[in-house]
């Protein structure tokens, strides 16, 4: 069992920056893929970003291309996601998850989830 616990969510201004931190107890995040999702309300989850296990493939959606970067520390059993240049559209809850499969952006391949924390951006 690996437990997640998300952070660094909170309110900022578009513009802004924030970044979130995922720390994993229970067991290594380095043996699990990390993934970033998030759901706006109303909206269905959808992928954020995507880093495999060896810290070297990473996916980004193309709505945050450019302006997040996702990173983990192994040592740490954390994962990250800087997030500049937020926009309004960016709000949501942000969830982070891990999964045993190599590489993925399917939701239901995740095995683990923290529970989330909000991200809002006013214009």
């Amino acid at each position: 069992q690996v437990q997640l616990v998300e952070s660094g969510g909170g309110w900022v201004q578009a513009g802004g920056s924030l970044r979130l931190s995922c720390a994993a107890s229970g067991r290594t995040l380095s043996t699990y893929t990390m993934g970033w999702f998030r759901q706006a309300p109303g909206k269905e989850r959808e992928i954020v970003a995507v880093i495999h296990r060896s810290g070297v493939s990473k996916y980004y959606s193309d709505s945050v291309k450019g302006r997040f970067t996702i990173s983990r520390d192994n040592a740490k059993n954390t994962a990250y996601l800087q997030m500049n240049s937020l926009k309004p559209e960016d709000t949501a809850v942000y969830y982070c998850a891990a999964t045993s499969a190599p590489f993925t952006r399917m939701t239901d391949e995740y095995d683990y989830w923290g529970q989330g924390t909000q991200v809002t951006v006013s214009s």
